[in-house]
């Protein structure tokens, strides 16, 4: 029988497409599961994929690869969408589908399947990568392709007997170490406030300490490598300042989100990790690149987010902006510590071999090495085009 290689979270989508590619396709499915980070009890769902039949199923941990090889380029990018999104779920995409494509290769299946809707971007992460990496893969998309409802689809595992849990939350929801998604629910209304019980990793105020918590992160060449001092793995890392930052009600994004495929969405996240550890990254780079370089690479992260976001992880222009990237980050060593309290994250240090503040030309007492008065004649070149054009403007 034909093989297909299906990604599977366990959940209702992903659950009713197993029988719906079984019976549509008189096919095996082959299922696996990326582990990112998302705290899920991998046995229960490898236990519920055979329970429907599956011919085999893969359990990849793959959180390692996922921060070395995802999270940290998009730490050096300083990688929000639109300003808010720090692209969790955008960067876990590309490499599931990597790995599917992996399997498939491996078991010599005919296709590849996802559970993502006609209606998002995820389904284009994957049917782009899939068919980047291997072309001859067919990519099939069940939800998508029957354009089910949530209703169809509870019906229809019913039907067949398939273990689906009862949902608990109203709210759908994606999450692996970098962020986690919420939809949904009254979050469809932008006018609606999210409820407390919509949030897992963030604390509202009212629940946060009442001392604030000091965090002094460590970089070399643009990662986070150690905090107060103490060297760690990136998983490490990120799953500390999750938990620290969270605690202290930082790290909510709510914000109205354009789509690819032409949606406005509200979208709500919990990223505490993820806007602390950038916050202190961007700041360390003031401190160690000059105003040419941050200018040029501010126009370079606006490309490297929209490649990434849109679901051109492949693209070959994304190795070239890295490149330059990678280059700028050469510099990007030092320390930032950071204060958490009551919601409010703020850097309140930083230092680095490699900064390019100096003391004696900064300070206003007498030590100074500013010769002040060089400033009058910079001054005069300074603003000249401008002041030509306005005597021009108002005809003197």
């Amino acid at each position: 029988m034909k093989k297909i290689v299906l990604a599977y979270s366990g959940g209702l989508d992903t659950t009713v497409s197993i029988k719906w590619l079984q019976e549509k396709y008189n096919a095996e499915v082959i299922t696996a599961t990326v582990e990112l980070g998302q705290k899920e009890d991998l046995d229960e769902i490898a236990s519920n994929a055979k329970k429907i039949g599956v011919l085999k199923h893969y359990s990849i941990d793959a959180k390692d690869e996922f921060v070395t090889d995802y999270v940290f380029p998009c730490i050096k990018a300083n990688g929000f969408y639109e300003k808010k999104y720090p692209l969790s779920t955008a960067l876990a995409r590309p490499l599931i589908a990597s790995k599917l494509v992996e399997i498939a290769n491996k078991e010599n299946a005919f296709g590849v399947a996802h559970g993502c809707t006609g209606k998002g971007n995820d389904q284009v992460r994957f049917d782009v990568t899939v068919k980047a990496l291997n072309p001859k893969l067919k990519v099939i998309a069940p939800v998508r392709e029957w354009n089910l409802s949530r209703d169809d689809e509870l019906k229809f595992a019913k039907e067949k007997g398939l273990p689906v849990k009862e949902k608990t939350s109203v709210f759908s929801t994606d999450q692996n170490i970098w962020g986690r998604s919420i939809e949904s629910g009254s979050l469809e209304d932008p006018n609606n406030e999210p409820p407390e019980d919509a949030f897992k990793w963030v604390n509202s105020i009212e629940k946060t300490p009442d001392k604030p918590d000091y965090l002094e992160l460590g970089f070399e060449e643009g990662i986070p490598i150690s905090i107060n001092g103490e060297r760690m793995k990136g998983t490490e890392i990120i799953s500390h300042v999750n938990e620290i930052a969270g605690n202290h009600g930082i790290g909510i994004l709510d914000h109205m989100e354009d789509r690819l495929v032409g949606i406005k969405s509200r979208e709500v996240y919990e990223c505490p990790a993820a806007v602390s550890i950038m916050e202190a990254h961007y700041d360390l780079e003031k401190l160690v690149l000059t105003r040419h370089e941050l200018e040029f690479k501010a126009n370079v992260e606006t490309q490297w987010v929209w490649l990434i976001y849109s679901g051109l992880w492949v693209d070959p222009l994304r190795d070239a902006l890295e490149a330059f990237i990678d280059v700028t980050q050469r510099k990007v060593k030092g320390k930032v510590k950071l204060k958490m309290f009551k919601g409010g994250l703020r850097v309140v240090s930083r230092s680095s071999s490699n900064s390019l503040y100096d003391t004696e030309l900064a300070t206003y007492m007498s030590e100074s090495t500013f010769d002040q008065r060089a400033a009058e004649g910079f001054i005069s070149i300074w603003g000249l085009a401008s002041e030509i054009a306005k005597k021009k403007q108002l005809g003197n």
